[in-house]
């Protein structure tokens, strides 16, 4: 079941507090929860990309774009993901789910979340995003022009290039 609990204090939350850039990267504390686990009592693969979709929306609402998409019609979609998962998150632990927004190119907004505790990184995901309408994926330059960012254009790491790259020779469907 989707964490709908979760996410209503976590939007709360997002809107009282302050604004911050698209450039930014923003921090959620969460616990594993009971609903969060499986059989070996730890936070579940699947789990880890739902608990993701909750860092995506807190960045998208605070820095104003969930705003401009309201306005618009338009919805946050996503488009593909690659996930690693390094070390187990167990029942009723604290971590941080960090988000930022790692590059982008005409059609995509590539996100780059992990969850950590302490010093460790427990699963780290690379996100390919769109923004949609009615007419299909929107352009990210509209979207940048509606968000005040158009002049943006963070330099894409090499791994996020090689990885889009591979996508790209996959056969589809």
């Amino acid at each position: 079941m989707y964490p709908y609990f979760r996410m209503l204090a976590m939007l709360i939350k997002a809107h009282g507090g302050p604004l911050i850039s698209m450039r930014d990267e923003t921090e959620l504390k969460l616990r594993v929860w009971p609903s969060d686990i499986d059989f070996y009592p730890e936070l579940n693969n699947g789990r880890h990309l739902t608990i993701m979709d909750l860092g995506r929306i807190d960045l998208v609402v605070r820095s104003g774009l969930f705003r401009i998409l309201r306005e618009k019609k338009w919805g946050l979609s996503v488009g593909g993901a690659s996930v690693r998962y390094r070390h187990r998150l167990q029942a009723f632990r604290n971590f941080t789910l960090r988000t930022r927004i790692l590059g982008l190119d005409e059609r995509w907004f590539y996100f780059h979340q992990k969850t950590e505790r302490g010093e460790r990184t427990h699963s780290a995901a690379l996100i390919r995003a769109g923004i949609t309408s009615p007419d299909g994926l929107v352009p990210v330059s509209d979207v940048l022009r509606a968000a005040g960012e158009e002049n943006w254009k963070p330099e894409m790491p090499n791994w996020v290039s090689a990885w889009i790259k591979a996508e790209n020779l996959r056969p589809w469907p």
